[in-house]
């Protein structure tokens, strides 16, 4: 169920943010560019519904999104993420899933959720730029399919195969969508080769931005 998208500018600009000496506001277009960049994949097998369509010189047929869409960065390194699928689906409702870890069962735990009163009609889209460990993606899915969602695929920038493993087990029918895969995780969660913290990178709060 993952979908690597190995696309020639996804990985011009996935290569260049890797650098560590990438500064934060570069780091975040790029990131940005990146998202909008997945956009056509991820949202490729959208369902559309067949409308009439006036133009300026007669009536012919169109289509159009049979359900409404919402995104959901998991927060915060999600944010950074949400501007590139915004810009090419201005229309979508944006709701939030903050998440933190039980520093005694390791676990994460929703510390903040909001979205739409009703889930169960849209195609909802989480974002989330590290695939590291799959903690955090499971239990945002399992939050929002709780709130009534049907319909939800996964985005992120990299993925670790430990992962991947843990999400497609946890998560069967939702699909990954990722510009990278990359080739495990390190003793401390780390995805290697990654991009180090992406949260601390966009935002600015580590040394090495």
């Amino acid at each position: 169920m993952i979908h690597v998208l190995d696309h020639p500018l996804i990985t011009d600009e996935l290569t260049r943010l890797r650098d560590p000496i990438c500064p934060t506001p570069e780091f975040r277009q790029r990131v940005r560019r990146i998202a909008s960049l997945m956009v056509p994949a991820v949202t490729a097998n959208l369902q559309s519904t067949v409308v009439p369509c006036t133009t300026p010189l007669e009536i012919t047929s169109g289509k159009t999104l049979t359900h409404s869409v919402v995104l959901v960065p998991i927060l915060r390194a999600g944010l950074g993420f949400l501007d590139g699928f915004l810009d090419l689906i201005p229309n979508a409702a944006v709701a939030h899933i903050g998440l933190a870890r039980n520093e005694e069962t390791l676990k994460p735990e929703p510390y903040y959720i909001k979205h739409p009163p009703s889930l169960a009609d849209s195609e909802i889209i989480v974002l989330d730029p590290m695939l590291a460990t799959g903690g955090s993606a499971v239990e945002g899915v399992r939050r929002l399919q709780a709130a009534g969602a049907t319909r939800i695929r996964f985005a992120c920038l990299v993925a670790a195969p430990e992962g991947v493993a843990t999400f497609e087990s946890e998560c069967p029918d939702v699909p990954i969508f990722a510009a990278s895969l990359d080739r495990c995780l390190d003793s401390r969660g780390y995805i290697l080769p990654g991009l180090g913290d992406a949260g601390d990178r966009l935002f600015g709060t580590a040394g090495t931005c």
